[in-house]
């Protein structure tokens, strides 16, 4: 049974419904979170079969209000992607994947917006990317990925919001797996809030089922291309 390393960067942000999926296959998956007091980023060799590195609420990348961990944490991941393991970025997590790959963050406001996405090429994600799909972005700054990153969907401005780093690596800007009390729960765990999430609530609620359709095929996706079963 393979288990993942995921770090965390808030106590609200979590894989959300992404758990069940994992857990359905028998991929198992432990919490590391640096955030707290007696918490620290992994050491290389304490990550075993892959790792996820989730968002960041406020947190960003770009200089404006860093994650703290931001340094060793590119440090981790550009290991990781050395080793050749299955990483998968989400969020800042994503941010942080570009970076250790050799791409970079670009300063933006932090937001928390839902919206749809839509794909580039009907391959992406083994041909499981959905041609059309929920995005929910609670996230401050954004990734500029390598050259050589493959660009897999973005949204209505043409910002890449997933995209995939060499054969197993792969970057998603918003969550896959949001639900309503994650958001919730992140605007009561810290002082500053995106403005007007009354809004987004009100749509990410909206969409609840539709998340967990695209979900289904977003999974399948990801669990082949970073060969979790293999």
């Amino acid at each position: 049974m393979k288990r993942l390393t995921a770090i965390q960067h808030t106590s609200a942000d979590y894989l959300g419904l992404i758990e069940d999926h994992l857990e359905g296959r028998r991929i198992g998956f432990n919490y590391v979170r640096p955030f707290t007091e007696q918490g620290r980023v992994p050491a290389p060799e304490a990550v075993k079969d892959g790792l996820i590195l989730l968002g960041g609420g406020p947190w960003g990348s770009a200089g404006v209000r860093n994650v703290p961990t931001l340094v060793e944490e590119v440090e981790l991941t550009y290991d990781c992607l050395q080793r050749g393991l299955p990483i998968v970025g989400i969020g800042l997590g994503a941010q942080i994947l570009s970076l250790a790959a050799g791409g970079a963050t670009i300063e933006s406001p932090f937001e928390f917006t839902v919206s749809h996405a839509e794909r580039t090429t009907p391959d992406a994600l083994n041909g499981y990317l959905p041609a059309r799909f929920p995005l929910v972005e609670y996230v401050r700054d954004r990734p500029r990925p390598p050259d050589d990153a493959a660009i897999l969907a973005r949204n209505g401005s043409g910002d890449p919001v997933v995209f995939q780093i060499g054969n197993n690596a792969l970057g998603f800007t918003g969550h896959p797996g949001m639900k309503l009390a994650m958001a919730e729960d992140l605007l009561m765990e810290f002082e500053e809030n995106p403005p007007e999430p009354a809004e987004a609530l009100a749509a990410l609620g909206g969409i609840k089922t539709e998340i967990e359709d695209a979900l289904v095929q977003v999974m399948t996706g990801v669990v082949q291309v970073t060969s979790l079963m293999a």
